[in-house]
């Protein structure tokens, strides 16, 4: 198995620091709000990376945190009245809903800010014994980034770039601009701790840091996140850590892309977020997670209009297959069927095949748009075999559909019944179109029919002048709002 390291910008082997033991951490979400599709994402792509490594028959400790103290929360308990603490509560309540909806695991060990103060302090405290770190008059505690030799190796920026597009607090007592807050004293109204510096809470940075180091010790195999956080966030967390240690954090540094809307990055001050539970009152869980793993986690992904029609499309088409093969084995139901000879060897081979190569996808660094890909084939040639009624090639689509069933179970797909899926893909896409709208519709296809293309030119025209366009195949049509 190859993984992409960020820290030495290449794929490397993977190989535990301790036997078949990996120590896996992912930075979660600031609970300022509600849950929108990045962190969707990101969670899917962690739960992917920790099921595929215990797949590969290592023993996974997956730790993911949860943000519940700092600036844009405080911000928001003022904006709304409600205090710090409680806001974070309900917010977490709410994403944990929406994850379960968007079918993504707990992690093994969930961390939070607010339950590892005193293990922030602590931290804080030895980093200033070593001379990493500073108190101010104020009540503030910095790190000393020119105390940290390699700072900058993951991020490939100097000290003297650190300033370049990043906040910094202004504070007439910091040694230097480019130092960072470990604890912030409090301002009057603001949620608080007593600690050796005064009132304060912590600064964003040390909080991983310090919980990685309360769940897993002084180093970890793999720890991910957003690009996003590469600079400042993940390059303080190895200058802070491995300047308390001398050790190196974290083996193999993963990041996942950036979500774009239309090619526009997203952003609230962009008003393009989209909201995870928005999203799947219009789309099943699996058809989000199939549009999203298209793309390869290290690339961005650029969320268009079609983006997640197209994809619940296929998922319906390969949904329909499958309840093909459900239809054709209840035929088989209370008889006897032997299963031998050629056909338990083609059988086995293509269940085998399916298997190997989805493995051979995520061993290249958790490839699961390969991987995707490669279901297009299995399925036409599942077509195939159904369309050939003879019992050794439906004995053969039977193995294809079963195997693919649990192999791509591991990215949240097919985990469905056919029958209940197409059920519901049905009676969403049917009510959703307009009676007057379906009326045209048909008309138009009549009139394709009947070869009679200035009246379907002129119906089409009457569709889109309603909001829809019409997407024609050998078989039907299927109409598609814009």
């Amino acid at each position: 198995m190859k993984i992409y390291n960020s820290l030495t910008k290449r794929k490397e082997e993977f190989i535990p620091l301790e036997g078949n033991n990996v120590k896996m951490y992912a930075c979660g979400i600031t609970v300022s709000g509600e849950a929108h599709i990045g962190h969707g994402y990101q969670a899917l792509i962690y739960d992917i990376m920790r099921k595929y490594l215990k797949k590969s028959g290592y023993a996974v400790t997956y730790a993911r945190n949860y943000t519940d103290v700092d600036d844009k929360i405080i911000a928001k308990s003022a904006e709304t009245g409600i205090p710090a603490d409680e806001y974070a509560k309900k917010m977490i309540e709410n994403i944990n809903a929406i994850m379960e909806k968007f079918d993504v695991d707990d992690p093994d060990v969930w961390l939070k800010a607010t339950e590892n103060i005193e293990n922030i302090m602590d931290f804080i405290s030895a980093l200033i014994e070593k001379g990493h770190a500073y108190p101010t008059k104020n009540g503030d505690v910095y790190f000393d980034v020119e105390s940290f030799k390699g700072y900058g190796k993951l991020s490939n920026r100097n000290v003297e770039d650190a300033l370049d597009g990043v906040r910094v607090d202004n504070d007439d007592e910091k040694k230097n601009a480019y130092d960072f807050a470990l604890w912030k004293s409090a301002k009057p109204g603001e949620i608080f701790w007593e600690s050796p510096w005064g009132q304060g809470r912590p600064g964003w940075h040390i909080e991983c840091s310090a919980m990685n180091r309360a769940a897993f010790g002084e180093q970890i195999d793999i720890h991910g996140g957003g690009r996003d956080l590469i600079f400042p966030h993940h390059e303080n967390e190895i200058a802070q850590t491995e300047a308390l240690t001398g050790k190196q954090f974290v083996k193999y540094w993963t990041h996942n892309g950036l979500i774009k809307v239309n090619g526009q990055k997203m952003s609230k001050s962009l008003g393009n977020s989209l909201l995870l539970a928005d999203l799947l009152e219009k789309y099943s869980d699996e058809a989000i997670k199939f549009a999203l793993l298209q793309t390869n986690y290290r690339n961005d992904i650029n969320i268009t209009d079609d983006l997640f029609p197209e994809a619940e499309k296929h998922l319906r088409e390969f949904y329909a297959l499958l309840a093909t093969v459900d239809t054709v084995m209840e035929q088989f139901r209370g008889k006897e069927l032997t299963i031998e000879g050629e056909d338990a060897a083609r059988a086995e081979a293509c269940a085998k095949k399916v298997d190997d190569e989805f493995n051979a996808c995520m061993d290249d660094d958790f490839n699961t748009a390969l991987a995707l890909s490669n279901l297009f084939g299995y399925f036409k040639e599942m077509k195939k075999l159904l369309t050939a009624c003879k019992t050794g090639e439906l004995i053969v689509a039977l193995a294809y559909a079963v195997q693919i069933r649990k192999t791509y179970s591991l990215l949240g797909l097919f985990k469905k019944s056919a029958k209940e899926y197409l059920a519901w893909y049905d009676e969403k896409n049917v009510s959703a179109i307009p009676a007057e709208v379906d009326a045209i519709a048909k008309e138009r296809f009549a009139a394709r029919q009947n070869r009679d293309w200035a009246k379907s030119d002129e119906l089409r025209d009457k569709l889109a002048a309603l909001g829809y366009s019409v997407k024609d195949s050998k078989t039907g049509y299927e109409l598609i709002k814009n």
